[in-house]
């Protein structure tokens, strides 16, 4: 989660005003936490409180955690109505009776990185994935986005290599046969799945540390705090986040967010 909240502020200030080079401040003044954070800090949210109820992952874990996953982004999601919800979320969020829409948008890549920490094998992460993806994105590419982003979380934590990573990803989900060099200069902004996963996780598989994949990602242009987001959930899984990364996202934080993030810290320190 650290990762994917870290490449949300870093990329925060780009997304609408593109900076297609390597050369930028990570954090400054107008950086900020938008949905991003938000969202995968509800997910963690969720797992624990199912967890606190079931640990083993049968059906009632499941529909637990859907209810739970529902529940949270709900609830946390709608102390921050302004931090960039799409249309049909902001609906769902604030909806009577909220379904899923069938939406394909990079919201549910962005937010998934929670579930590639608490799973214990492939088979996992993808029902995990699809739980807490499908309430909202129930388009089979939604969910496909969601779970290669978890996947290649989970491969990366448990040691494979990035070749292992990228050929895996492109026998089961994506082409990645480019480089960030080959199309920085023309990818356009593009919400969907199709468009933002490929290109942030290449961000990943090219980068020499976690920072780097950051800055690969947001030299894309385009969505930059969600292709931060992702690419830096992987990185974080593959390199670990500098403490002093870690430190200066933190105070961009609030007094609600911070300690939620606190509380996932110390439960996967406590699961290890």
């Amino acid at each position: 989660m650290l990762g994917a909240i870290v490449g949300d502020i870093v990329g925060s200030r780009f997304e609408f005003d593109n900076y297609r080079k390597k050369d930028f401040e990570l954090f400054t003044d107008r950086s900020f936490v938008t949905d991003d954070t938000i969202m995968s800090i509800s997910i963690g949210k969720a797992i624990m409180e199912t967890e606190k109820e079931n640990t083993e992952k049968t059906d009632a874990y499941y529909e637990l955690l859907e209810k739970n996953t529902i529940r949270y982004m709900r609830k946390i999601g709608k102390i921050y109505p302004n931090c960039g919800y799409g249309g049909r979320f902001f609906h769902w969020m604030f909806s009577d009776d909220p379904k899923p829409y069938n939406s394909f948008g990079n919201g549910a890549a962005m937010r998934v990185s929670p579930v590639a920490w608490v799973a214990k094998d492939e088979n996992e992460v993808k029902m995990l994935s699809k739980t807490v993806t499908a309430i909202t994105h129930n388009h089979p590419e939604g969910i496909k986005g969601a779970e290669a982003t978890a996947l290649a979380i989970f491969m990366a934590k448990k040691g494979f290599s990035k070749q292992e990573i990228s050929l895996r990803i492109q026998q089961d989900y994506y082409d990645l046969g480019f480089t960030i060099d080959e199309i920085r200069n023309t990818y356009e902004y593009n919400e969907t799945c199709q468009g933002t996963v490929p290109q942030a996780l290449q961000a990943f598989l090219e980068s020499t540390s976690f920072e780097d994949a950051i800055r690969n990602a947001i030299s894309l242009g385009g969505d930059s705090d969600t292709m931060g987001a992702i690419a830096g959930s992987v990185a974080e899984a593959y390199y670990g986040v500098p403490k002093n990364i870690e430190a200066k996202a933190m105070r961009y934080l609030d007094d609600h967010l911070k300690p939620m993030y606190g509380q996932w810290k110390a439960f996967l320190e406590k699961k290890e």
